[in-house]
């Protein structure tokens, strides 16, 4: 699906939750009942590798949507799940990121649930990797542990106990912006509780880039966005592209056959 930026980071409709997950999360006790998900599609027959997707705070979004088309380009099924599917941000987000710091919830539920719809379509190879944004990236980095062979984190935070939360995590790669005051220095404190777990993993701090620099359009309340930059929030054209590129590769190596 040919998308453009005209969408400016606006919240899911159901236009784009393309794929209803709600008959595979009746199945899960505690999980959704409504869940939908954005689903990207490889060009080909395939099987292809898969990806779930995991997105912003601010929920899935028109931004999430070209993320997940990016990864479809790369050759990748992309699942992006809408954790606010059963009553959008504002009646979801709390739950949802209590649960984020819990470890434990009906985020996980759908998650959990997502992934296994995923696998079970017929359209994958076997191989599954989960990417993250902001929210999104301190899950990930919490399903590293769970089923998944790789992981890309992005501007996600470390879990309250991250060395019991990572220990056996798959591989992962994370990007961090160095001008992303709501998580100074996380770069260096998630790399060395990785290497001290033995973990592989590749993560960077890009000194120029802030919170949600791989986003193309700002995103979030209008009104909250010059608070948002004035916290380093935002887009960076220049770092993305490497951003980018270094999830691209680590998919390639753990998702692709040789």
């Amino acid at each position: 699906m040919d998308r453009t930026h005209a969408g400016r980071g606006k919240p899911a409709t159901r236009g784009l939750s393309n794929t209803d997950l709600s008959q595979a999360s009746g199945a899960a006790a505690g999980g959704s009942p409504a869940l939908r998900g954005y689903l990207a599609k490889p060009a080909g027959d395939g099987p292809f590798p898969a990806v779930l997707m995991v997105h912003e705070a601010f929920g899935l979004d028109d931004v999430t949507v070209r993320h997940a088309d990016r990864m479809a380009a790369a050759g990748y099924l992309t699942l992006a799940v809408d954790l606010y599917s059963d009553g959008g941000v504002r009646r979801c987000l709390v739950a949802t990121m209590r649960a984020l710091s819990a470890g434990e919830g009906r985020a996980f539920t759908d998650l959990a649930t997502a992934r296994d719809w995923l696998l079970a379509s017929g359209r994958t190879t076997g191989k599954i990797g989960v990417i993250g944004f902001c929210m999104g990236g301190g899950f990930a980095l919490l399903l590293a542990n769970d089923g998944f062979d790789a992981a890309a984190v992005n501007y996600g935070r470390r879990p309250k106990d991250p060395a019991a939360a990572l220990a056996g995590a798959c591989p992962i790669v994370a990007n961090f912006g160095g001008r992303d005051r709501t998580l100074p220095g996380e770069a260096a404190k998630l790399a060395a509780v990785l290497d001290g777990l033995g973990v592989e993993n590749d993560v960077k701090e890009f000194p120029h880039a802030g919170h949600a620099f791989l986003n193309d359009v700002e995103t979030g309340p209008r009104v909250l966005r010059p608070l948002m930059r004035v916290m380093g929030i935002g887009p960076d054209p220049e770092s993305a592209p490497e951003a980018w590129q270094r999830i691209e590769d680590h998919f390639a190596k753990y998702l692709k056959p040789n």
